[in-house]
């Protein structure tokens, strides 16, 4: 059995909390630390809705505060990174692992600030993966007091789902193997819906896998920004004539559609670490969870 008191050990130094201030009052969130220059991870959706010129202040496991500024943040992916403005010379990195080899069943830590409590853990299984999941900034707006600026197009992941409680606060936060090593970013949580009054953990999380995340991390400091690629397709009216008989395409229009977590993968620039890494994918799903924020 996994020993989970080594691991919360190992893991909660790495773990900060995000405050984000603004005139509309103050959202919080989670974060994991990259690296000793002070490059935070968390979710865009964390650090987005207070403005241009948010307050953002981190606050370490060791309880100190430090003041941070947006390194970048990508909205399609659902992932930001702050950056401290003073790092101490005595900042964790976390260990990164790979989501690549996660399989159904394995156990999962998720670490993070749910409700404003810091260095909370709790335990599951990987329930799924590859899991469309879409957000809308309409769902979020139930628990953001920033809601009116957030994003207006939906957020879709190809998720690690997770019996690990992840709670509003979450966001941002590690989801980490049984040795201690990050395997996902904690996102959204799947809800019931409003009628039902449950806004908390139903038992359903959802991470953004770290290979992703990762690849992600290293445009947003590098650039500022990360690249996506797309594939526009843009149908036009045509016809066809047999002897006398002329048909148009109007008449024999089919829809095109694509099944649920149908994914393609276009390969693109090379990362900072030398290796040739996907610029973005595009997930098509016909099944798509009612889920919020975490």
């Amino acid at each position: 059995d996994p020993d989970w008191s080594a691991v919360a050990a190992a893991v909660t130094p790495s773990t900060v909390e995000i405050q984000v201030a603004a005139q509309g009052g103050t959202s919080t969130g989670t974060g994991v630390v990259l690296d000793t220059k002070g490059h935070i991870l968390t979710n865009h959706h964390v650090v987005s809705g207070a403005g241009s010129n948010p307050t953002i202040t981190v606050t370490l496991a060791d309880g100190n505060s430090y003041a941070a500024t947006i390194a970048g943040k990508d909205a399609s992916t659902d992932l930001a990174v702050v950056t401290l403005k003073n790092p101490p010379s005595d900042l964790t990195p976390i260990t990164v692992g790979s989501s690549a080899g996660l399989e159904v069943g394995d156990p999962v830590m998720a670490v993070g600030n749910p409700l404003g409590l810091s260095g909370t853990v709790t335990t599951g299984i990987v329930s799924a993966l590859d899991r469309p999941v879409t957000t809308s900034s309409s769902e979020s707006e139930q628990q953001d007091p920033f809601a009116q600026q957030q994003q207006s197009s939906p957020v879709v992941t190809s998720a690690i789902q997770t019996s690990a409680a992840v709670n509003p606060g979450n966001s941002g936060g590690a989801l980490v193997d049984a040795a201690g090593r990050l395997v996902g970013i904690n996102s959204s949580i799947a809800s019931l819906g409003s009628s039902s009054g449950q806004s908390g953990s139903i038992g359903i999380g959802f991470a953004i896998p770290v290979d992703e995340a990762q690849w992600i991390a290293e445009q947003l400091i590098e650039d500022g920004q990360a690249e996506h690629a797309f594939l526009g397709v843009s149908p036009t009216d045509g016809s066809a004539s047999v002897g006398a008989a002329t048909r148009s395409s109007r008449s024999t229009r089919r829809r095109i559609s694509c099944s649920t977590s149908s994914t393609w993968w276009v390969a693109g620039r090379t990362s900072t670490t030398g290796s040739t890494r996907p610029v973005g994918r595009t997930t098509c799903s016909t099944t798509r969870p009612a889920c919020v924020f975490s």
